[in-house]
């Protein structure tokens, strides 16, 4: 009896052990977890956002979802692991992540995006001129933000005359508190009203609609994005000695990256090419396709890029849904 009772308690202890192990070696979608995205809402990390979704859904059978808010709050949301990727994350941008990445909170993987840029840009006719359109130079010394503050009269703020306008990023992105630490660093706080539009679509709207009517205005904006590729524009020069070297990542949460070996190795090998993106995201503002509907169109016309993302068999699964 006592023999048996010993092989029963040996058995049990080998089965809860092989159960250990098993759930140990369980993928994360296979343990039935869904990879929750951070929402963004400007269009490269909308497309990118999209097509991560699409491989991982239908490459490696996750349940995917997207949760929406602004950066700090997805940043904020992936250091605690209510979402798992962030697909679009300026690195060093951000007080968040550097916090988190400093506990070792969040991880940064890959290079999805090489080459991208931003700063504050005016139009080229406000430094140049342009002829065609019969626009004067209004300001033909303007070169550096250190320039601005002889020039508030060009970029007049309609509510507030006696200073100039500077269109900030929405409240809430990253970008719009590292422009506003600019203003006041550039001693030009009490020269230009910080204006920040609602929307990245309302940004967009403000300099388009003033470049048709060839007025002055002066912005913060970055690339890659459809924008870039529809008007001329200057970027202004900062300080000597400013080093805004753009490196982006696939922004990962710590449980993520340590528990979905397989897909981060994914995730490591993603990059869509910048010119390509380009052209993309200026299809998707001229055909007014959405994104997740440009994502798939991506992936069907350009299998030699993300082929090399994924796994043999994981890239016939996802080219039988496309």
């Amino acid at each position: 009896m006592k023999y048996k009772k010993t092989l029963l308690t040996s058995l049990l202890s080998l089965g809860l052990l092989a159960g250990s192990v098993s759930s140990q070696a369980a993928g994360w979608c296979e343990s039935g977890k869904p990879v929750k995205f951070a929402g963004l809402n400007w269009e490269s990390g909308m497309l990118l956002t999209d097509v991560l979704q699409i491989v991982l859904k239908e490459g490696y059978g996750c349940e995917t979802d997207s949760l929406p808010g602004n950066s700090i709050t997805m940043e904020n949301a992936l250091s605690s692991n209510d979402i798992q990727v962030f697909a679009e994350e300026w690195v060093g941008r951000s007080e968040v992540w550097n916090k988190a990445a400093s506990a070792g909170k969040v991880v940064g993987v890959g290079a999805p995006i090489v080459g991208a840029v931003e700063g504050w840009y005016v139009p080229r006719y406000v430094v140049e001129g342009d002829a065609k359109r019969k626009l004067e130079a209004k300001a033909p010394s303007l070169k550096a933000i250190t320039d601005l503050a002889q020039y508030t009269e060009v970029f007049r703020d309609p509510e507030e005359p006696a200073k100039g306008r500077f269109y900030n990023c929405p409240a809430g992105w990253t970008c719009e508190l590292d422009n506003s630490a600019m203003l006041k660093s550039y001693g030009l706080e009490d020269k230009f009203t910080n204006f920040r539009p609602g929307t990245g679509p309302a940004l967009d709207a403000a300099v388009l609609s003033s470049y048709k009517r060839g007025e002055p205005i002066l912005f913060y904006y970055w690339s890659p994005t459809p924008l870039m590729g529809q008007v001329d524009l200057v970027k202004l020069e900062e300080k000597p000695g400013v080093d805004k070297t753009i490196t982006i990542k696939v922004g990962l949460s710590k449980d993520f990256h340590e528990q979905a070996p397989e897909l981060v190795a994914v995730l490591e090998k993603v990059n869509l090419p910048i010119d390509l993106l380009n052209q993309n995201l200026a299809r998707m503002a001229k055909e007014r396709i959405d994104s997740p509907k440009l994502a798939k169109a991506f992936l069907k016309e350009h299998p030699e890029v993300w082929h090399a993302w994924v796994s043999e068999d994981a890239a016939k699964k996802i080219d039988a849904t496309l």
